[in-house]
C-alpha cells in the first residue's frame, strides 16, 4: 500500500511554474513526515503543464529532482484540465468532459508520463479522471443518455491506449473514474450501473473488433484498465456507506484504483439551526462548486448545484442534515458549530487497513487558500499534519 498526497494544492497550470511550487514546498513536507524513506506524491499536471513534461530535457530534471529529494510518483490526478487556482473554477472543472477530443488527448499524455515516472520496482499506476461530464450541462435524460454513451467510447480509446502500454512496458496503468455530485456518474451507484450496462457491453464490440478480444479477455481488460476512484469527501456527500460500495463492487467485480482521502462539511439541523446556517457563510467562496446534498425529515435527499442555492433554499421545517462538497482538512472534526465527514474517513482508513481493497491512497484536501482565515496556515505545514494525521489513524487501527 502507498500513501501520499496530490499536488493539486501546489499552483501553476505551465509545468514551469508548478515545478517552482513543487521545489518550494515538497522537501519542508518530506522532512516532516517522511525524513527516512522517499515520500509519495499523487502528481496534478493541467493540460498545458502536461504538455511541457513530454519535452524530455523537462523531464529529466524532473527525475532528477525526485531522485534528489528522496520523492517518487504513484499517481496521477487527471480531474481539473485547466485552471485550478486564483480564478473561478465552479463546474468549469469537468471542462473538457468525455464527449471532447482534448479530453482523450490529455489523458492519453498523462498516462504515457505516468509510465515514464513510475518507479522500475512499481508495477501499476492510476489516473484519477472525471465522472464523464456534469450532469447539468445535459438538460433531459435522453441528452444525458447520449453523452454517456459517447463519453464512454471515447474512455475505450484510453484503454486501447492502456492496453498497448502493458505490452510495451509491463505496466498496468488504470483510469479511475471519480463520482462527484452532479456528475454524469453523481455517485458510486451511478458508477456500478454505468460500468455493467454501459460500458461492459459497449468494451464487448470495440475491444472485440479492435483485438479481437473473447467475452473473458473483454472483462479482464476493462478489470484491470477502468477502476473507481473512492473520493471519501464525495461518498459521504452522497449518503453512500463504504459497507454498501464495496459489496457493490464485489458483486460486479469492479476494483478501486485509488481511495482519494478527504472530509467533506456536514451541518446538523436538529439545533442551534440559525447560528449554524450564519456560520456556513464563511465557507461560501467563489472559486470552486461546493455542491449540497440536504437530507430532508423525512428520509430523502434534494441536491443543490452549489452553496448559494442552497443557502437560498434552506426550509427549517424539513432540512434536517447538509452534507457540503468542500474539502476541509481531514484532522479536524469541528469547524466551530459546523461538523465535517471526518467519521468516514476513520471508517474508510479502519477498513484499508483491516481489509485491504485498494494499493493507493492519495490525501486531497485542495481547499487551503479558500479557507476562513483562521483556519489557514503555510502550506507545506497543512500538508504535514494532514499526512501525519492519516498516519497516525492506519497506525492505530
Amino acid at each position: 500500500m502507498i500513501l501520499g498526497y496530490c499536488t493539486n494544492i501546489h499552483p501553476g497550470e505551465a509545468w514551469d511554474d508548478h515545478f517552482k511550487h513543487l521545489r518550494e514546498q515538497v522537501p519542508a513536507v518530506k522532512a516532516a513526515v517522511s525524513p527516512d524513506k522517499p515520500l509519495a506524491l499523487g502528481l496534478r499536471l493541467a493540460n498545458l503543464a502536461s504538455v511541457d513534461l513530454m519535452q524530455p530535457k523537462r523531464m529529466s530534471e524532473f527525475k532528477a529532482w525526485l531522485a534528489e529529494t528522496g520523492c517518487y510518483i504513484f499517481t496521477m490526478n487527471g480531474f481539473p484540465y485547466g485552471g485550478f487556482h486564483h480564478e473561478r473554477v465552479k463546474d468549469d472543472v469537468h471542462s473538457p468532459d468525455w464527449t471532447t477530443a482534448d479530453r482523450v488527448d490529455y489523458t492519453i499524455r498523462l498516462f504515457r508520463l505516468l509510465t515514464e515516472l513510475l518507479p522500475t520496482d512499481e508495477t501499476e499506476g492510476g489516473i484519477s479522471t472525471s465522472p464523464l461530464s456534469y450532469r447539468l450541462w445535459w438538460p433531459t435524460p435522453a441528452a444525458r443518455q447520449e453523452a454517456m454513451q459517447t463519453a464512454t467510447e471515447a474512455m475505450l480509446t484510453v484503454v486501447d491506449e492502456l492496453i498497448r502500454l502493458r505490452q510495451t512496458t509491463g505496466k498496468i496503468m488504470h483510469l479511475d473514474v471519480e463520482p462527484e455530485p452532479d456528475g454524469l456518474l453523481d455517485n458510486c451507484a451511478d458508477f456500478v450501473a454505468w460500468y455493467t450496462t454501459v460500458l461492459r457491453p459497449a468494451a464487448q464490440t470495440y475491444l472485440a473488433e479492435k483485438h479481437g478480444f473473447t467475452k473473458q479477455e473483454v472483462d479482464g481488460a476493462l478489470y484491470d484498465h477502468v477502476q473507481l476512484c473512492y473520493d471519501v469527501c464525495h461518498v459521504a456527500v452522497a449518503y453512500e456507506e463504504i459497507d454498501t460500495v464495496l459489496a457493490s463492487l464485489a458483486t460486479a467485480n469492479i476494483r478501486v484504483g485509488k481511495v482519494q482521502i478527504s472530509s467533506a462539511l456536514q451541518i446538523d439541523f436538529t439545533d442551534d439551526a440559525a447560528e449554524k446556517l450564519a456560520a456556513i457563510g464563511a465557507f461560501n467562496e467563489p472559486t470552486y462548486l461546493h455542491q449540497v446534498v440536504a437530507r430532508l425529515t423525512d428520509g430523502t435527499l434534494t441536491h443543490f448545484a452549489d452553496l448559494p442555492d442552497a443557502l437560498a433554499a434552506y426550509d427549517a421545517a424539513t432540512h434536517r442534515e447538509w452534507r457540503i462538497h468542500f474539502h476541509v482538512p481531514l484532522f479536524m472534526e469541528r469547524y466551530g458549530l459546523l461538523g465535517s465527514t471526518q467519521a468516514s474517513v476513520v471508517e474508510a482508513l479502519h477498513r484499508q487497513h483491516t481489509t485491504p481493497f485498494t494499493n493507493h491512497l492519495e490525501i486531497e484536501t485542495y481547499t487551503w487558500g479558500v479557507l476562513p482565515p483562521d483556519l489557514q496556515a503555510p502550506i507545506s505545514k497543512s500538508i504535514s499534519r494532514e499526512i501525519a494525521w492519516v498516519g497516525g489513524i492506519l497506525k492505530h487501527n
